[in-house]
């Protein structure tokens, strides 16, 4: 898959134009999605320098990305050798602090990404999960 991910509010805490400290588990299930195949493309209103240290900081910490601010195939031609550009990112899974609802924790990211889950099935799964199970009665088989 190619998962797009966000910096600031996402992988950090937002302190834009300073680089926040590391949310929980960021960069950890970032590493074990590339591990696992996954190519990550960092999308960010970060650009120059504050971009440049951005990337530097999560290879720092292990994150390589496959592309920044672009797609993965930006300069790809057809067979024609015409170049295809559109300004939306080409992505299966977009994490984003802006995201309705806001941004799950990296432990339930993980789970709905490595499980192909929504969000919503994650909650339902939860909720039925957590509640006791009814006891058979003698009669019932």
């Amino acid at each position: 898959m190619v998962i797009s991910v966000d910096f600031d509010g996402t992988i950090v805490e937002h302190r834009y134009p300073a680089i926040g400290k590391e949310l929980p588990f960021a960069t950890s299930t970032l590493r074990r999605f590339m591990e696992e195949g996954h190519k990550l493309v960092l999308f960010s209103v970060r650009e120059g320098e504050l971009l440049e240290e951005a990337v530097k900081w999560c290879e720092e910490r292990g994150v390589r990305f496959y592309a920044v601010n672009a797609d993965i195939d930006e300069d790809a031609c057809d067979h024609q050798g015409t170049k295809h550009w559109s300004r939306k990112l080409k992505a299966d899974v977009f994490i984003d602090d802006r995201n309705v609802g806001g941004l799950p924790d990296w432990g339930v990211i993980y789970q709905m990404i490595s499980r192909g889950i929504t969000y919503a099935e994650y909650l339902e799964e939860m909720q039925h999960g957590s509640l006791p199970k009814k006891k058979k009665h003698w009669w019932n088989f």
